[in-house]
């Protein structure tokens, strides 16, 4: 395939993940807090990659802003949001300005694959439950390393998977709830080392990912009994369609095949292009 039409895919697929994360139907099946284990996990990323008071953020696809929020108030750091979605990060902009960390967080819109930072601005990359959407990850891991300081760490959480997932699973609808492009652990490990950091900690968390599919399973049949009764549309949703991967979904969590893992890893000490 040329590199113009993989661009052309990539950009298709940034596209449709902005638009269903900034949706109703996201906020109706997840809520505020859009991966696994919630704000808990969101802290236990943020004590692996060492956040302190003096380190600058970029929290990577940071949705409304709910984990960004959360990291300032809790580690004291100051945080950088940036998101595909527009509407997303407007909102994440005006839920900080309602914070008492509002001078230290700033949202904007950007690319993963193309983030408009220079080398060097960031002393740690957060990515939560999102590397696995990107069309282009290892072009995204790239990213967080030019961007990190010598020395900086990136932090990853992401579903992650053991086997082969039924065919039904390798779809766009299944990529953008985070199932499709999920890997093994040792891939997002050799992602990471091929870009150049070193891989610190390694933690699973299958169990908040048990919990989550099964949540949003049971706010799908939910809604799908709410437009059976003319109480719920969501224009352009097929809720079977979505009930049917939900289902697939849970029974792939319970037979191990998918799980969900915290990765921590660090930036070379000495830039390889310096």
């Amino acid at each position: 395939m040329s590199e113009p039409a993989m661009r052309q895919i990539t950009a298709d697929v940034t596209r449709c993940c902005a638009a269903v994360y900034s949706s109703e139907l996201a906020t109706l099946l997840l809520g505020d807090t859009w991966h696994p284990g919630g704000l808990d996990l969101t802290r236990r990323l943020g004590q692996l990659a060492g956040l302190t008071p003096e380190s600058h953020v970029l929290d990577v696809a940071s949705g409304v802003g709910t984990s960004a929020i959360a990291i300032a108030e809790e580690f004291g750091c100051t945080v950088t949001g940036v998101d595909a979605s527009e509407q997303n990060a407007a909102h994440a902009t005006e839920r900080a300005g309602e914070s008492e960390v509002a001078a230290r967080i700033r949202f904007v819109t950007g690319d993963a694959n193309r983030l408009a930072f220079p080398p060097g601005s960031f002393d740690v990359v957060l990515c939560e439950c999102a590397l696995c959407t990107f069309a282009d990850q290892a072009g995204a891991v790239r990213e967080f390393a030019r961007v990190l300081r010598p020395g900086g760490r990136v932090g990853i959480s992401d579903v992650t998977r053991h086997g082969p997932l039924p065919p039904e699973l390798n779809t766009l609808l299944s990529r953008i709830a985070c199932i499709a492009g999920a890997l093994p652990v040792d891939a997002y490990v050799r992602m990471l080392e091929t870009a150049g950091f070193m891989v610190t900690e390694t933690e699973e968390h299958g169990a908040a990912l048990r919990d989550v599919v099964e949540r949003i399973r049971q706010r799908i049949v939910g809604a799908q009994l709410l437009t059976r009764l003319h109480q719920l549309e969501i224009p352009g949703v097929d809720l079977e369609q979505a009930a049917a991967l939900a289902r697939l979904a849970v029974s792939s969590v319970r037979h191990g095949r998918l799980g969900y893992s915290l990765l921590v890893a660090q930036n070379p000490n000495i830039r390889s292009d310096s």
